[in-house]
């Protein structure tokens, strides 16, 4: 991706978003603009406007550390977004070359003990890379997931389940915030590896075909996906009502394990037990 067409879009829309109410900054009049102008995150940053201007248009090789706190703090940029700021500004300066590149790009690639290991929880486990491929699961996992196996021998991607199939739109009963956050953490992988061709290939996929898909992608929002509650409609036991926990696996740095979990002697938890008999019957296929 051109890094600095990728520095300047997110940096313009960070900038779209602050208010001067939210900064801080008296106003009068009418204002051409629906955020902040570049002479007041220049002012709230303590730099020149036309040094700021510089680095919005995309130069931030060699930008030091200090001034990219700086930006950060008149943005008001959150955790996820500081990280993506600090790693568009390592790309700038060729520092993209030691991310160590996507290892998994496939099912059956995953090492044995890692899906004894996925095999031995017994509530739905989910592996996905940095594009979102679901590389592994276990078999309550794949059950749960069970729309997303529409093609044998395909690897299940949840961007092309979100944007490309309608069966989404059920099993994500709000629809938008899953769309949202998938674009988000897609974003946020794409700056950590912004030569990755897999996440370069599918953005070009799902922008061809998603209008929903184009428009969210332009918004260059980034999200770190770590815990909290998902809703889910399953096609065979309804509604679900998971929290999850999400983590980095310190031996795959590529893959995230999501761990889902319903709240003891709830509906949910009820739901589940369903599933995992709907599960043993019915699906046929072993867990990928």
């Amino acid at each position: 991706m051109d890094n600095r067409a990728e520095v300047r879009d997110f940096l313009t829309t960070r900038r779209a978003k602050i208010t001067p109410d939210r900064a801080g900054i008296p106003t009068s009049g009418q204002r051409r603009v629906p955020g902040l102008r570049r002479s007041e995150v220049a002012a709230l940053a303590g730099m020149s406007v036309e040094y700021y201007a510089k680095l919005e248009r995309g130069s931030l090789a060699g930008v030091s550390a200090g001034v990219l706190e700086a930006i950060a703090r008149a943005l008001q940029l959150d955790e996820a977004e500081r990280a993506h700021l600090f790693r568009l500004a390592g790309s700038a300066n060729g520092s993209s070359a030691l991310v160590r590149p996507s290892r998994l790009s496939k099912p059956g690639a995953v090492r044995p003990n890692l899906q004894w290991s996925l095999d031995a929880i017994h509530t739905p486990a989910i592996l996905v890379n940095n594009r979102q491929d679901v590389v592994a699961t276990n078999h309550l996992g794949r059950a749960m997931h069970s729309d997303l196996y529409t093609e044998p021998g395909v690897v299940p991607n949840f961007g092309r389940f979100t944007f490309l199939d309608s069966a989404a739109r059920r099993f994500y009963p709000d629809w938008n915030l899953f769309a949202d956050m998938f674009v988000a953490n897609l974003r946020t992988a794409a700056g950590k590896d912004p030569h990755d061709k897999g996440i370069h290939d599918l953005v070009g996929e799902l922008s061809t075909r998603s209008d929903e898909f184009r428009r969210r992608w332009g918004a260059h929002n980034v999200r770190t996906h770590g815990t909290g509650t998902k809703i889910f409609y399953h096609h065979v036991v309804g509604e679900l009502v998971l929290a999850y926990e999400s983590m980095d696996l310190r031996a795959d740095a590529d893959l995230t394990l999501t761990i889902y979990a319903a709240e003891p002697a709830s509906p949910t938890a009820e739901a589940l037990s369903l599933l995992a008999s709907w599960a043993a019957t019915e699906l046929r296929a072993p867990a990928q």
